[in-house]
């Protein structure tokens, strides 16, 4: 975080929901260290939402109870919609906020583009294909469900691209630790901006 950004109080926000299919509950600080605790049942989904925190720099928790003997989907989709709330809550106003962020990240011989605007307005551009339909007991699929929640529920901005890859392991873990690395960029505080990046005076 810009020194000079001090004034800014702490960027943290927890954020419940229950449904008649999930009850998850998600706690996020944008200037954390990247320790995670992570609960969802979904065993290589915890591990791409610990990447996710080691690598954005933000303190995460995580507790998701879903309907697993059904599949995953509701968790999964779910977890994105309460995580997406948690960081706009925790943007507050946005006050001296980069804005953009974005990334071409390695894994191996995975290379994945990832590019995102904190506008208020949510967008969702995605073209990450994969091999097979699930990794362990998470589907593919819902790689794109995941992100594209977050976009709508945070009013954010996001483009996602696989420029090459073939292993679907690889594939996931490039497109989270890539969103990481551009929210973090994108959430970070720079001096120079008074208020917010915008000519609109608000976002």
């Amino acid at each position: 975080m810009d020194k000079s950004a001090a004034f800014i109080p702490e960027r943290k926000a927890t954020v419940s929901r229950t449904t008649g299919e999930t009850a998850i509950t998600v706690t996020i600080n944008l200037d954390g260290a990247g320790t995670a605790k992570i609960h969802t049942g979904i065993g290589f989904f915890d591990h791409m939402l610990e990447s996710f925190s080691r690598h954005g720099f933000f303190d995460l928790e995580v507790e998701a109870k879903g309907d697993l003997h059904v599949d995953c989907h509701h968790t999964i989709e779910d977890t994105g919609i309460v995580l997406g709330t948690a960081i706009r809550q925790a943007l507050g106003e946005k006050k001296a906020v980069r804005r953009y962020g974005s990334i071409m990240l390695p894994m191996d011989e995975t290379l994945v583009l990832c590019a995102l605007d904190l506008s208020g307005r949510p967008y969702f551009v995605y073209d990450v294909p994969f091999q097979g339909e699930r990794i362990g007991e998470f589907d593919t699929q819902m790689v794109k469900e995941f992100f594209y929640a977050i976009s709508y529920s945070c009013g954010m901005n996001l483009h996602m691209k696989k420029l090459y890859g073939e292993n679907d392991h690889h594939i996931a873990e490039a497109v989270f630790k890539a969103f990481a690395k551009a929210l973090d960029e994108a959430a970070g505080l720079d001096g120079r901006i008074s208020n917010v990046l915008s000519t609109k005076g608000s976002l």
